[in-house]
Formats: structure tokens, sequence, C-alpha cells
């Protein structure tokens, strides 16, 4: 994996030699499995693995919005997680809720935190092993740090990007872009209008990985984007419905490819979409 800018993968085999690290009550290591749904969690999972329900564990239920940082302390810290850990995350949906975990770790400071590359269904693809006993690790004091909101956009930093021209990558689906659907078929409809912000390049995240849902290369990555006009000159805001899509997008910019100044605007399609006045674009 040395061909990226950070050392932020992990692969399935490597997860596997350190199991044992994994299901230790010493919090070098934990490996944390991280679903918008914890019933495939329960049925079976990587032998150690905690797991976190992203809507319900991992979003503050009253504001809809990312925990505080008391919160996500007090959640870590209850699941043997210490500051020191190497926490290596992992979920359904080719890592969708996982790279959101990831971006949360990282928006508190955590220093090791990696994503196991293909997430859950490369993992029981491939005949890794599974369980369904849940760990119980003694709590640790976890102390957060920041917030750095360096990695974060908001609805005025958005607002600011279209007066300035800033790349925004929309990564869903050219339906949702183009106004004619509000979600992914199945899913909530969480906006009032359909649509797109102005100026945005619609790059899909299914773009950044292959069919097994393993990240793309390097090469292949800084080709998509690139061709998009999406270089390391200039800052970069992604965006979807709820922000988990559009993590994975940060995380390949900014953590695999390396790009210096890449946010995610976790509001995204949920707030844009809702927003009275709000200037939109349809069609692709």
């Amino acid at each position: 994996m040395s061909e990226y800018a950070k050392d932020v993968l992990v692969s399935p085999e490597w997860v596997e030699e350190h199991l044992d690290e994994f299901q230790s009550d010493d919090p070098d290591y934990r490996l944390v499995e991280v679903d918008v749904d914890t019933e495939a969690y329960e049925e079976s999972h990587a032998p150690g693995a905690i797991g976190f329900n992203w809507e319900t564990q991992l979003q503050d239920q009253t504001t809809r919005d990312i925990l505080t940082k008391a919160d996500f302390a007090d959640l870590l810290g209850s699941h043997g997680i210490s500051e020191d850990s190497t926490v290596v995350l992992y979920g359904d949906n080719s890592n969708w809720f996982a790279a959101y975990t990831y971006w949360q770790f990282k928006y508190y400071g955590h220093e090791d935190v990696r994503l196991l590359n293909g997430g859950r269904d490369y993992w029981l693809d491939n005949d890794f092993p599974t369980t369904d006993e849940v760990p119980d690790f003694p709590a640790q004091d976890y102390t957060a740090r920041g917030p750095f909101d360096g990695i974060r956009a908001y609805r005025d930093d958005v607002e600011n990007a279209i007066e300035r021209g800033i790349p925004l990558v929309d990564v869903r689906s050219p339906e949702e872009f183009s106004g004619d659907l509000l979600a992914p078929p199945g899913l909530q409809e969480t906006a009032q209008r359909g649509g797109h912000i102005p100026g945005a390049e619609n790059i899909s995240w299914a773009a950044t990985v292959n069919d097994d849902g393993t990240f793309k290369t390097a090469d292949e990555l800084r080709e998509l984007y690139e061709e998009q006009g999406i270089t390391n000159d200039q800052e970069v805001v992604a965006y979807c419905r709820i922000g988990e899509r559009s993590s994975i997008a940060w995380f390949a910019l900014s953590e695999l490819l390396g790009y210096d100044n890449v946010v995610n605007y976790d509001g995204s399609w949920t707030e844009w979409g809702n927003l009275v006045g709000a200037p939109i674009e349809k069609g692709n």
C-alpha cells in the first residue's frame, strides 16, 4: 500500500495476522465495524471487532450533527479504546460509514486510525474468520483533541466556495446529481429539492473503488479527479446526501492522494436541499 500518500489502509491479511492483539484487553489495537444497521454485525463479524451503529451512536440524535467532543470520548473510552490505540475501521457499503467514522476520528485528533481495505463484504466474501461473540473490553479514559475544523465544511464555507469558484465534488449517483432522485433507491429522502450545488462536478464515490470494494490505485484515483479539474493546488469540498459517501472522496483525496486542503461538507444535500433560497442546479 506504499503507493498511497499516507499509511492509512490495511489489508485483510494484515488484520488477520493481528487478530490476537485486536481481541486482547490491552488497548493497543482495536478493530471497529461501523454500519448503519448493526443486525449484520450481530450475526457475524471479525473476531474482536467492536460494533458501532452510525446512526444511533455516531450522530447526535437531537441536533443531527456529529458527536460532541465529550460524547465522542465517552463512546470510545467505554468500548476500550484509548487515544493511543491503533484503530482499524471497516463496514458495509464499501466502507461508507467506516470512512465517515475515520473522518470523525481525525476531526477529534485521533492519531492512528486506519481503514480495512474492502470493508465488511470483502472480509466475508474471502472467508476471513468471523464470530458472533461481542467483545467486552475494559473501559479506558479517552481524551479527545480538537475539533480540527480544517477538514470540515459548513454552510457558509459552501456559499463561499460557490462565490470563489472552489471545486465541489458531488459523489452521489448521476440521478441524484441531476435532481431526478432525492436519495438512492430504498433509502430515506431527506431533502425537499433535488439537484446539485452550482458548479459541482459529479464524481461518484463508486468510481474510487474496484468491484470488490477495495480502493483503486493512487494513479487511477489521481487520473479520475484530475480529469475533472480536481487538482492539489486548490481547496476541494466533497459532499453527498448525508456526508458518508463524501467521506470516501475525502479519504481518497486527502489520505490516499495527499491533497493538502480537502473538506467534507457533512451537512451535504440534506442541509442544502432544504435551505430556503439556496441556489441549486438541475441536470447533468
